[in-house]
């Protein structure tokens, strides 16, 4: 009888064992499935950039709009001032249209006088075609013997044949502006201009082109320095076969983008000292931020409603995210309606407050890991409505960095640090000239 009871006894061990075992293989099954069940994360829920969303994401984020469904009517609304080509009183060309016979029996009418029906005005480019100018460079020699020049030497072994501002302030707008490599623009330049240039002498316009803009962007830094309100962001970048970080510091009329080798606050106090007291910063949640000295923070809310949106995917049930996501809805739409106000934050944050306080009956770690963020950064989200000349959302500085991606998207890497610097520097120009409202094309010229 004992030994049977022992038999048992032992069975149950095994038994036991086996169902810890299995159990430990489900738990981990179900983490490695879990993955396949929950939404997927892209630029519309969360903060992964568009370049790494998948094809199936990509796809949803471009064929669906983010917009709420309103009730106005389709087409232009009420009050909506359109826009326009107007005619022009002196056009460059005039060309008469005439019936030299009739429709009906073939009469002349070339004799017949002409009655204006309508005119049309037609926009076109010309035929382009490389301007050649020679520039020649005399001497004149005084009386004592001196030789007398209005210009500089030529360098040893220099060129006799060099490409003007336009052309350069061309090449800089493809390669910065629209991100266009050297070998398609080459094809470009002889197809459509018929001139024919190096990809060495692209890269030596460009490099020539940043250190002529080195006092712009020193002009622009201090300007930066200068303001009350900048907002900052860093995104990584592939440099030389390294991973590097691209750092952008911008306000309402100035953009500042530049290079570092690493993602902590202290590259901004390298760059900007002491003048990083007299700001407020609008970041993301980002730690490096909140370790700096800055006058004041706002979080970007945009981001906080992106995760919102997420929490809402995976478990359209709750409420939590939706009562969360009114919050900041409400507020940001109060400071639309009110954009030079300066509204009371007490009744705000003890909304927050009170959702913060929520008891969230979720086991996903998702909920409590975005709550306890809203925790530590709770006094710095309802900043935008003490201060009307600080934004809700950081909207702006991810903006700045667009061109950045594009450009890592196409070429995939920068292959040297100059060439990388020299992008940095000119896309700083070129969107500090767009904030200005000045035309692209025009900035660069003014750079030679």
């Amino acid at each position: 009888m004992n030994e049977k009871v022992d038999g048992l006894e032992t069975e149950v061990h095994q038994l036991t064992r086996a169902n810890q075992r299995l159990n430990k293989e489900n738990n981990q099954l179900k983490q490695r499935l879990s993955k396949y069940e929950t939404p997927d994360k892209n630029s519309s829920n969360s903060s992964t950039p568009p370049v790494k969303e998948n094809m199936k994401s990509e796809a949803k984020r471009r064929t669906q709009s983010l917009r709420e469904k309103s009730n106005n009517p389709i087409g232009g609304q009420s009050g909506h001032k359109g826009c326009t080509r107007e005619v022009v009183d002196n056009p460059d060309m005039i060309i008469e249209h005439h019936s030299d016979y009739c429709t009906e029996c073939g009469a002349d009418l070339s004799s017949s006088e002409s009655v204006l029906d309508y005119a049309i005005q037609e926009i076109d480019i010309p035929v382009i075609e490389p301007v050649i100018r020679e520039h020649r460079h005399y001497t004149k020699v005084c009386r004592c013997g001196c030789k007398n020049r209005s210009f500089s030497p030529r360098s040893r072994g220099g060129n006799a044949i060099v490409f003007g501002k336009n052309v350069r302030a061309l090449v800089i707008y493809y390669s910065v502006v629209q991100c266009i490599p050297y070998q398609r623009m080459q094809s470009m330049l002889k197809n459509i201009f018929g001139i024919e240039m190096s990809q060495g002498t692209m890269r030596n316009i460009i490099q020539e082109a940043r250190k002529k803009s080195e006092p712009a962007i020193a002009k622009i830094l201090q300007y930066i320095k200068d303001s009350k309100v900048v907002g900052f962001d860093e995104s990584g970048c592939y440099c030389n076969g390294r991973l590097d970080w691209s750092w952008i510091a911008q306000t309402v009329y100035y953009t500042l983008v530049f290079r570092a080798s690493g993602r902590k606050g202290q590259v901004l106090t390298d760059m900007f000292g002491d003048s990083l007291e007299n700001m407020i910063a609008v970041t993301d949640r980002h730690s490096a931020y909140f370790a700096l000295n800055f006058l004041d923070h706002q979080i970007c809310l945009a981001h906080i409603l992106r995760e919102l949106k997420y929490l809402y995917e995976v478990d359209d049930k709750q409420k939590w995210s939706v009562e969360m996501e009114n919050l900041l809805k409400d507020a940001i739409h109060t400071r639309n309606e009110s954009p030079e106000k300066r509204i009371e934050t007490k009744s705000w944050i003890e909304r927050l407050d009170n959702l913060l306080d929520w008891n969230l009956e979720k086991p996903d770690d998702k909920f409590k890991t975005l709550r306890n963020g809203l925790y530590k950064c709770r006094d710095y989200i309802f900043k935008f409505l003490e201060n009307p000349l600080v934004p809700p959302t950081n909207n702006s500085s991810e903006r700045g960095f667009r061109k950045l991606k594009v450009k890592n998207k196409i070429s995939g890497t920068f292959r040297s640090d100059d060439g990388a610097d020299a992008f940095f520097s000119l896309h700083s120009i070129v969107e500090t000239a767009t904030k200005h409202n000045q035309p692209t094309l025009e900035a660069l010229l003014a750079i030679f």
